[in-house]
């Protein structure tokens, strides 16, 4: 437990270093999103509205609570203050895992500080990012959520309709929430926390939903899955340009359009099969409801038109939540994620100059991250098939057999009945 806490508080005092620049990182300048997009939106948001003129405000309502959130620091400039909260929300995260372990110890709900240790290891190998942004403090809520299903149902629901208003991803949290009572209870409550949110924001701030019309231009994102195949063919006379775009750094051009609505039909293909997953599913563990939402949110990473580098917060706090949990199948997959996060550091900053100019580097770096991304996607999506459907049907088939003799159709209908496999 000492190593533990000790090892955060060394990680996470580096980077503190880093976004005061004590310690300088090289490439881009992760920080001035702080000082100069969030200082300029909080200067907009604190009159009461949003910044509905700005195109790069692509956020959910809630957001605005992350943004206005150094307020709350009023003796610290603004960019210092996000930076003590954004820590503050990683200590959060940190103790909730904690907690969980130690809570779970010798039972089937925990298998001891793993989690802890992925948390520990993976947010700091995104380096001074994972502070510049506030999507650490979105991962907080979700960590927070997830843990909270098996005691509070309700009180998950809430927490994830909460974090879906803060960044919409969240929302992928309610996938794998056990069929029958338990979903009811979230869902419901998810969905009463999220329209009440949602009108309190529409009635006291205008233009809370303009954000929904904020991306319909967009192009692909130069670090995202796709985004490979412009790389490639600027080698071959690919006529297209990069370009700052919505807040990214994106390739505009000839067939960008094709590969982007190809983008979104894999991404539709991901909630297919999460879909059929749900319908197949005939067994929940401790672990299920994490492994989904760590299974659906890597396959909306690879498949999005953008994989930003802080996106990767979100795939170490829901790996960390699964390993925490007993039951849980994610630990290799979980791997990969922390050894991608190491591999984005060396992306965005350190080498961002040679991702944006597609040279040899940039074009490996990416091969390298995103090809991590997506094994690990696939290993997740298996592993959770294989926890869920297969394994609990091939241990019905003889279980049936004992009990329903030989007579025909009678170990396909077993898992189903009344006091079998039935989910939890």
């Amino acid at each position: 437990m000492r190593l533990l806490i000790a090892a955060w508080a060394a990680t996470r005092t580096v980077v503190l270093l880093c976004v005061f620049k004590v310690i300088t990182v090289p490439g881009p300048d992760v920080t001035s999103d702080v000082s100069v997009i969030y200082q300029g939106w909080y200067r907009v948001l604190s009159t009461g509205v949003f910044p509905s003129d700005d195109v790069t405000w692509q956020y959910p309502p809630a957001a605005a609570l992350a943004i206005l959130s150094p307020a709350l620091l009023p003796f610290l400039e603004y960019p210092a203050a996000f930076y003590v909260l954004a820590c503050a929300a990683d200590a959060a995260a940190f103790g909730l895992l904690l907690h969980a372990s130690r809570r779970g110890a010798g039972r089937e709900g925990s298998r001891g500080r793993a989690g802890a240790w992925v948390w520990v290891a993976g947010v700091p190998l995104l380096g001074p990012t994972v502070y510049a942004r506030y999507d650490l403090m979105v991962t907080a809520v979700a960590v927070a959520a997830l843990l909270a299903l098996s005691r509070g149902p309700r009180t998950a629901g809430a927490l994830a309709a909460f974090g879906a208003l803060l960044k919409v991803w969240p929302a992928l949290l309610l996938v794998g929430t056990p069929r029958g009572r338990v979903t009811r209870a979230v869902w419901c409550a998810a969905a009463t926390a999220a329209l009440v949110l949602t009108a309190v924001f529409a009635a006291a701030m205008p233009g809370a939903l303009d954000f929904l019309t904020h991306q319909r231009d967009r192009g692909t994102e130069v670090e995202s899955v796709g985004a490979l195949v412009f790389h490639v063919a600027r080698h071959f006379g690919w006529e297209g340009r990069v370009l700052l775009n919505y807040g990214s750094v994106e390739f505009l051009g000839p067939y960008v359009d094709v590969v982007s609505a190809a983008a979104l039909l894999c991404t539709a293909a991901a909630f297919g099969w999460l879909l059929r997953w749900r319908l197949r599913a005939v067994e929940w563990t401790a672990s299920t409801a994490a492994d989904a939402a760590f299974a659906a949110v890597l396959l909306f990473t690879v498949t999005s038109r953008v994989i930003s580098p802080q996106y990767m917060v979100w795939l170490v706090g829901l790996a960390a939540v699964s390993v925490t949990l007993r039951t849980g199948r994610q630990g290799p997959p979980a791997v990969l994620v922390v050894v991608a996060t190491g591999v984005t550091l060396l992306e965005f900053p350190l080498n961002f100059g040679s991702v944006v100019a597609s040279d040899a580097l940039g074009i490996t770096l990416l091969v390298v991250r995103n090809g991590l991304l997506v094994a690990a996607a696939v290993l997740s999506c298996a592993r959770l098939w294989r926890t869920t459907v297969t394994e609990p049907l091939r241990r019905a088939e003889p279980a049936a057999g004992r009990v329903g003799g030989d007579g025909p159709g009678e170990g396909a209908g077993a898992p189903r009945r009344e006091g079998g496999l039935l989910p939890r």
